[in-house]
């Protein structure tokens, strides 16, 4: 055996073994989702109460509660998000996860490939996306509340350019897979 051959071979390795540096990325999103957690927690105790005042001018309106709820459901759908990208991420790129035994996994995991993770990472924004923009149009004509029209706007552009990125990802997606593999 040659010397080329075997430095090659050293190389590659070590590059293989780079995906290990990998793993603290997502070591650091598992706390990015304890910290969507804590923020989740803060709104929800912040929100019940209110809910639950009695009395006229108290509490929260039916339009304030939706807003609470919308609230909470962008956070859900983040830290969803959180959760495929760590899981698909780690095992599309790092290792698989090894649960043998494990009777709560859920069907999808390591099952969803980088298309798929592309796939439901732009329907998870466009889902946040809305929701945001839901938001700030059921604020329109709340006392106190000026709508800066620039602002909304560019809130609209953003969430079409998030829906049409998708619908040219899966369109991407579809034509791939109706080519031949090379």
């Amino acid at each position: 055996m040659g010397i080329k051959p075997r430095v090659e071979t050293a190389f590659e390795r070590l590059l293989f073994q780079s995906r290990w540096l990998m793993a603290p990325f997502y070591a650091g999103l598992a706390l990015a989702l304890l910290m969507l957690l804590a923020v989740f927690l803060r709104d929800l105790f912040y929100y019940v109460p209110k809910a639950l005042m009695m009395g006229p001018g108290t509490g929260l309106s039916s339009n304030d509660a939706i807003l609470a709820v919308l609230t909470l459901v962008d956070l859900s759908l983040a830290g969803n998000l959180l959760l495929i990208v760590m899981f698909s991420g780690y095992e599309n790129f790092v290792s698989k996860l090894d649960l043998e035994g494990e009777t709560d996994r859920p069907p999808w995991m390591g099952t969803v490939d980088f298309s798929g993770l592309k796939m439901k990472l732009i329907a998870s924004i466009v889902a946040i996306s809305g929701i945001q923009l839901l938001k700030t149009f059921m604020n329109i004509g709340k006392p106190g509340y000026s709508l800066n029209e620039t602002e909304a706007l560019w809130g609209v552009v953003i969430h079409l350019t998030f829906v049409v990125s998708g619908v040219l990802l899966a369109l991407m997606d579809w034509l791939t897979s109706k080519t031949d593999k090379h």
